[in-house]
C-alpha cells in the first residue's frame, strides 16, 4: 500500500446497481483476515500530496498480476517463518532452531535484496543464502537480541524473551499484501505469566512491515515492553526520537557485503528510547487485549535506492508522516 499525505481517493461503482462495502479498519479486529470471501480492496498507486484521484470498479475478468509479497512456514529450515516483498525480506525463528544451541537466535532477521523478484523459495532451495549471487543475501546477525525490530517485555532493565514462536497462520498471501499470525507459548516475566500473539503484514513497495503484538497476562496491570534493534560493535549512525516515537540505525559497513539500515516506528506513545546491552530499545506500554502497533523494517545500500543514513532517516520520517496523514477515501 502506498500512502500519500493529505490526498483524497474517490471510489465510484460503475452503476447504481453495483455495490461496494467498506470494512472497518482491521486494526484491533482480528477477524477480517483468513476468510474465503474477499475482505479488502487493495490498490497500489502513487498519489501526490494534496491531490485527488477518481477510481471506478468495473465488472470483468481480473487481469493477471505478478505477486509482490509472499510468506510461508519453512519446515525444512528448522521451522523458520519467512516473508518478503519487492524491497526486503525477513524471517522469524521457530521451535526447531532451539535444538541447535550454537545457532540459537531470538529476534527478527533481515534478508537484504537487490531485486524486485520474490526470492525466498530460491534461497531456501539452494541452501547457501549467505552468499550474494546477484539478488542479495543474509548477512544480518540477530543472536540474543530483538534483531530488526522484534518486541518483548522489559522489566528491571532486562528483556524477557519468550521461546521462539510455536504456531503460525497465514491470513493473506499476495499479490499486494501478505499477513500472518505467530503465536508463542506462555512464559514468566518477573513473576507474571505472559502470552503474546503477533500479527505481521507487509505491503508491496514498503521497506517496513506492520506488527500488531497482542499481549495478555494473568495480572490486569499494564507492563512495559520494548521494540529492539541490534547494535554493532563498530560505530554506526543513529536517530532516536522519543517525541515522534521512532528510531533509525544505519549500521557500520559489513566488509564487502554492504550496509543495512534498520528502523522502527511506534503508533502508541513511546515512553523511552535508550541504548543498552548491545541494543537500541524503544519502550512503550502493553496491556491485556490492547495491541501494541508498530512498523519495523530495513534497507540495503546495495539495492541502490537508500544508500546513506540521511536517505534512510528521511524515509522513516516520511513514512511516519504518511501514517499520521492517511489518504481520505470517499465512496459514491
Amino acid at each position: 500500500m502506498i500512502f500519500s499525505r493529505n490526498s483524497r481517493v474517490l471510489i465510484r461503482p460503475i452503476s447504481k446497481s453495483s455495490t461496494f462495502s467498506q470494512k472497518k479498519s482491521y486494526r484491533g479486529n482480528w477477524n477480517l483476515r483468513g476468510e474465503e470471501k474477499i475482505q479488502n480492496l487493495l490498490i497500489q498507486m502513487n498519489i501526490a500530496a494534496n491531490s485527488k484521484i477518481k477510481l471506478e470498479i468495473l465488472k470483468g475478468k481480473p487481469a493477471a498480476f505478478r505477486a509482490k509479497t509472499y510468506g510461508r512456514y519453512v519446515p525444512e529450515r528448522k521451522d523458520d517463518f519467512a516473508w518478503e516483498n519487492d524491497k526486503i525480506a525477513h524471517r522469524m525463528y521457530g521451535k526447531g532452531l532451539e535444538q541447535f544451541p550454537a545457532e540459537m537466535a531470538y529476534g527478527m532477521d533481515v534478508w537484504v535484496k537487490r531485486t524486485d523478484k520474490l526470492i525466498l523459495n530460491d534461497r531456501y532451495k539452494r541452501g547457501n543464502y549467505h552468499q550474494d549471487i546477484g539478488d542479495g543475501m543474509d548477512y544480518y546477525h540477530v543472536g540474543y537480541t530483538l534483531g530488526s525490530g522484534d518486541i518483548a517485555p522489559y522489566v528491571n532493565d532486562s528483556v524477557f524473551y519468550p521461546k521462539n514462536y510455536r504456531r503460525w497462520k497465514i491470513l493473506d498471501n499476495g499479490p499486494l499484501r501478505t499477513t500472518f499470525i505467530l503465536s508463542y507459548d506462555e512464559w514468566n516475566v518477573n513473576g507474571r505469566n505472559v502470552n503474546v500473539t503477533k500479527r505481521i503484514s507487509i505491503d508491496a513497495g514498503s521497506q517496513l512491515s506492520r506488527v500488531e503484538a497482542m499481549f495478555s497476562s494473568d495480572q490486569k496491570s499494564a507492563f512495559p515492553v520494548v521494540i529492539g534493534i541490534a547494535k554493532r560493535e563498530n560505530p554506526g549512525v543513529m536517530l532516536l526520537d522519543e517525541q515522534q516515537g521512532f528510531m533509525g540505525y544505519w549500521e557500520p559497513q559489513f566488509g564487502q557485503d554492504g550496509t543495512t539500515g534498520v528502523g522502527s516506528l511506534l503508533l502508541t506513545p513511546a515512553t523511552k528510547i535508550k541504548i543498552t546491552n548491545g541494543q537500541l530499545l524503544m519502550q512503550t506500554t502493553a496491556g491485556n487485549d490492547l495491541p501494541v502497533i508498530y512498523y519495523t523494517g530495513a534497507a540495503w545500500n546495495k539495492a541502490n535506492e537508500i544508500t546513506s543514513s540521511k536517505t534512510w532517516f528521511d524515509y522513516l520520517q516520511s513514512f511516519k508522516n504518511r501514517l499520521l496523514n492517511p489518504i481520505k477515501i470517499v465512496l459514491e
